[in-house]
């Protein structure tokens, strides 16, 4: 358990009273009013309160080309009756906005007899310390550090044409206010550091990128060894693209890689694990709990308690308590994940997966870390028992159809396989299949089972939030090549 992360450490409960009642013209009493007026012959609702502190700098072409800091706060009342939803926010903390904001609330009640749904009691999570890295550490050290990127790639490889790194802290506070007087506060870090270098050989220009981040004190990622890893990667990444070849096309196994690849398994099979999609039935999952997924031994699983991830939070944007939910279990499907309206409407219990981008955004199922559980075969032996293949090590953007589960994504670094080796690093591979059935061709999976190295951003229906991902490595039988060789 994480006790001192550096920095000033917060006390939540101290920290948001303090933001969103201390300075502002709200008081906790009026707050809890307004919700009950907003509320009153609804099924469910809460307010949210939020203030966050961002800070962005980012180093580009020898100097630094932006930096940027920003605080914003409000609040988002919501009333839930059956499916019909009534949302109001707004960015002034008083008493005045959050008595317009009951009167639209009110509509989800109007004439109705609903009954709280209460849910889980909250439990004593401590995923991450609350020091704000906005503050820690000192702007000019930011800068220096970014400098430092700079000139020892440009010093690392003289086909070094162009570097861009950038930093990027935020620290959410928050506060929920239920109907039955349940009051939960949390204040959340983020950070994120990446690089990205553009190498040049002859007419030819390929880039690489990395990036790390969590909820850790941002110090820790600005560390000679973590920046210099993450820069020693992205160059490994844009060297290795200058020779590669163009990929082939056709069906044939593919082999992940662990860890970033999960991506593909997030948005392929994952979003369509979510119980919003399940409930209407638009998921190529919907009415399949219960039955075979997936090729045994597959066990897929949404975890937002794992410590200092990017994904994990000490409780979801509801209330609710975050944990590890198991959705496919060897090969079986096994769960969902829900938010507390969908979770009411389908007879089941909330899992932690109520998620929202701000206070302006209404909360829905969302994933946390996801990622497939590892086996207990060698990567190497994985890799020797394919004759011909792909090896795909990292990917780029994608596309998913969540009713149909067909997606198409784009790998950044891959290589060929042949005879059992990697041998030749290839362009332009793309993998296209669809969800369901790629998770059944999975025939071979590695004990070597990572996480990312913490720089998701799921988005969904307008929303962006911070996830995992992740995955051992994999070989999949079977899967259709979009090529680039003539």
């Amino acid at each position: 358990m994480l006790t001192d992360l550096g920095g000033d450490i917060m006390d939540p409960t101290l920290e948001t009273n303090r933001l969103f009642f201390d300075e502002t013209e709200l008081t906790n009493e009026q707050a809890r009013q307004r919700l009950a007026e907003g509320i009153a012959g609804a099924d469910d609702g809460e307010l949210f309160l939020e203030r966050r502190t961002t800070e962005s700098l980012v180093f580009d072409d020898g100097r630094l080309r932006s930096a940027n800091h920003d605080i914003s706060q409000g609040f988002g009342m919501r009333a839930v009756s059956e499916e019909f939803v009534a949302y109001a926010h707004g960015g002034e903390l008083s008493d005045a906005a959050l008595a317009k904001a009951a009167e639209t609330a009110r509509e989800a009640g109007k004439g109705r007899e609903g009954s709280e749904n209460f849910g889980p009691a909250s439990v004593n999570h401590n995923l991450y310390g609350h020091s704000d890295p906005t503050v820690q550490p000192k702007f000019a050290v930011k800068v220096g550090i970014l400098e430092q990127i700079d000139a020892y790639l440009r010093a690392k490889d003289p086909a070094v044409v162009q570097v861009s790194a950038s930093i990027t802290a935020e620290l959410q506070a928050i506060k929920i206010l239920r109907a039955n007087g349940e009051e939960v506060s949390d204040v959340r870090p983020l950070v994120r550091v990446n690089v990205q270098v553009t190498v040049r050989k002859g007419e030819r220009m390929e880039t690489g990128s990395d990036g790390r981040g969590g909820r850790l004190p941002l110090a820790e990622f600005l560390e000679d060894n973590s920046w210099r890893a993450s820069a020693d990667e992205a160059l490994r990444q844009a060297l290795i693209k200058l020779d590669a070849i163009p990929a082939p096309a056709g069906e044939m196994t593919v082999v992940l890689g662990p860890g970033w690849p999960g991506v593909m398994l997030h948005e392929a099979v994952g979003h369509g694990l979510e119980g919003d999609f399940n409930r209407k039935g638009s998921s190529a999952f919907s009415g399949l709990m219960g039955e075979m997924v997936a090729a045994k031994g597959v066990t897929v699983v949404d975890d937002g308690t794992i410590e200092a991830r990017r994904g994990s939070l000490n409780f979801d944007d509801e209330g609710t308590p975050t944990q590890r939910n198991v959705l496919i279990e060897d090969g079986r499907l096994v769960g969902y994940m829900q938010d507390r309206m969908n979770a009411r409407l389908m007879g089941v219990h909330p899992t932690g997966n109520g998620r929202r981008q701000s206070y302006a955004h209404q909360p829905m199922p969302r994933m946390t870390n996801t990622f497939m559980v590892g086996g207990n075969l060698d990567p190497e032996d994985i890799i020797a028992s394919v004759n011909k293949g792909v090896y795909a090590v990292n990917f780029g953007g994608g596309q998913v159809d969540i009713t149909s589960g067909k997606y198409v994504f784009s790998a950044s670094e891959a290589y060929m396989i042949e005879d059992g080796k990697v041998t030749a690093p290839i362009k332009g591979a793309t993998l296209i299949g669809d969800g369901p059935e790629s998770m059944k061709r999975v025939s071979m999976i590695g004990n070597d089972m990572a996480l990312d190295a913490g720089i998701g951003v799921c988005g969904k229906s307008g929303q962006g939030v911070p996830v995992g991902v992740g995955q051992p490595t994999l070989k999949m039988d079977g899967v259709t090549i979009g090529g680039t060789a003539a």
